[in-house]
């Protein structure tokens, strides 16, 4: 089993607005300075919330990746130039900018809220031939496994209503109830990457706290088990694309 582990100490800082809005980014730009940097098809990580008021960041560009934003807590407005309207999001709510051969948008993240806002990489070198497309999913639109002690939200898969160019990606998000445990199935060919949003979690010798991010992968299955209730992200995507990525 190979884990990888990224406590907050080793996720990458950032702000708007004069700390506002404030980030950590499990993945971040190479200026960020973070201990991780850009694997699989994933490019880009952060974990954004409010400190007080509602804030907004500015209209600014996109090319190329699919941006997607994953409401936590709360709600989030949101203006795109594809769209030229603001449009509302609220918890569990899900956006994809497919930003291709361009497009400017605006977030402003209301008091009291939590997104996450990770960028795909969907093999640029096609992607930013096509014209930018957007899709806004609410919690209801999402299928939902409800087990005993947990439940799954399959935001992303094959079989998903929402679409993305990025290759072979898999996105869950798992609410345990307290000792409730789930095995996941980790395949040779992908890395499974986590972040705990909120209780605690034991793998094996290893626990994790609300805002820890770890990888794992080359291992047949895992059971997590929730030490007090919890709610874990997970986005399962190739360990090699098919494709050159940008980082690469």
């Amino acid at each position: 089993m190979k884990i990888n582990f990224y406590p907050p100490s080793k996720q990458a800082n950032g702000n708007f607005n004069f700390g506002e809005i404030v980030e950590k980014k499990p993945i971040g730009f190479p200026q960020d300075g973070g201990k991780l940097k850009p694997f699989s098809n994933l490019f880009y990580w952060a974990h954004a919330w409010t400190t007080g008021k509602r804030s907004t960041i500015g209209l600014h560009p996109h090319q190329g990746f699919e941006i997607c934003t994953f409401v936590l807590k709360g709600s989030i407005n949101h203006f795109d130039t594809k769209l030229n309207k603001w449009v509302r999001l609220d918890e569990g709510g899900v956006q994809i900018i497919r930003s291709g051969n361009g497009i400017s948008h605006s977030e402003e993240i209301l008091e009291n809220s939590e997104i996450f806002q990770i960028w795909f990489d969907p093999d640029l070198s096609k992607s930013i031939k096509k014209p930018a497309s957007y899709n806004d999913y609410k919690i209801d639109e999402f299928k939902f496994t409800d087990l005993d002690d947990h439940t799954i939200r399959h935001i992303h898969n094959k079989k998903s209503k929402m679409w993305m160019d990025s290759e072979d990606i898999v996105i869950n998000e798992y609410f345990f109830n307290k000792f409730s445990s789930v095995n996941i199935k980790i395949e040779n060919d992908k890395i499974h990457s986590f972040f705990l949003i909120d209780g605690e979690v034991s793998l094996k010798k290893f626990k994790f706290s609300k805002g820890d991010f770890f990888t794992i992968s080359r291992v047949g299955n895992i059971d997590i088990v929730a030490l007090k209730s919890a709610k874990l992200f997970e986005v399962s995507s190739p360990i090699k694309p098919s494709y050159k990525t940008y980082f690469n």
